[in-house]
């Protein structure tokens, strides 16, 4: 678990240098509003 939660936090060329726990927390507050209207 510790590596994987290292590797999430290494940000990416192909996620236009975006980490992948900020993509997913994005799309995950995008749904989160999405269902409130």
């Amino acid at each position: 678990s510790s590596v994987s939660n290292q590797r999430n936090h290494i940000p990416r060329k192909s996620l236009n240098y975006r980490t992948p726990i900020e993509i997913f927390l994005s799309y995950v507050q995008e749904a989160f509003y999405s269902s409130l209207i």
